[in-house]
């Protein structure tokens, strides 16, 4: 049995996302105590920006014609869709950045896409089970002040539910600067009833993640 996981959070130690990341994992591990997680930090060890244009460029040149950096990148595609196909689930925390998706997970998911078994046509992924944790410092929900303002979650779903056909439960957190930034002090109470839903959503779906592979 193997998990994979995929953080892109940049504040490890404060990480909102990689918290309930780790509820997910728990109930994930507690009923498969043998089993491999295979990690992928996207903060600590982030995809080189040009790797994605490498690889498309590559795929379009004779391999005896291709640079050492399209041959690495190619093969760095490989790899991530290796973990993929590989894993028995799947887990990915991705936090809300500048109103948009995280530059860390874009890159990683660019590249990635570029491998032809997890391109459009592919099917290796379809029906795999897998978990999104995503997490945002302020709160787009509607009929808030900034409503639509997240142009994260919508994407993340579409790509990760929709183009590799997932089987996608979604832990979803707002208002995770209360208590950092002054401005949200207000909102206090709020804050604290949907970090609670949000870990109790994080511990049913790593449950229900586990339930999904177990013999």
């Amino acid at each position: 049995m193997t998990l994979f996981r995929l953080d892109a959070s940049i504040l490890p130690a404060s990480s909102a996302s990689r918290s309930l990341g780790d509820l997910v994992e728990a109930e994930w591990t507690a009923a498969h105590p043998t089993s491999t997680v295979v990690r992928r930090d996207l903060a600590a060890d982030p995809v080189p920006t040009t790797a994605w244009q490498d690889a498309v460029q590559g795929g379009f040149t004779p391999d005896e014609e291709r640079t050492e950096a399209q041959r690495e990148a190619i093969a760095l595609a490989h790899t991530f869709a290796d973990e993929l196909i590989d894993a028995d689930a799947l887990l990915f925390t991705v936090p809300l950045y500048n109103y948009g998706v995280s530059q860390h997970f874009k890159t990683w998911f660019d590249l990635a896409y570029t491998e032809p078994r997890i391109d459009p046509q592919g099917t290796a992924l379809r029906g795999k089970p897998a978990t999104l944790v995503t997490v945002l410092g302020g709160n787009y929900a509607e009929g808030s002040p900034k409503e639509g303002w997240d142009h994260s979650t919508a994407w993340l779903r579409r790509v990760l539910e929709d183009v590799w056909g997932l089987d996608l439960r979604i832990v979803h957190r707002a208002f995770t600067l209360v208590g950092v930034n002054p401005a949200l002090d207000a909102f206090a109470e709020p804050a604290a009833e949907l970090k609670r839903d949000a870990e109790s959503a994080a511990v049913r779906y790593g449950r229900e993640l586990a339930e999904s592979r177990s013999a």
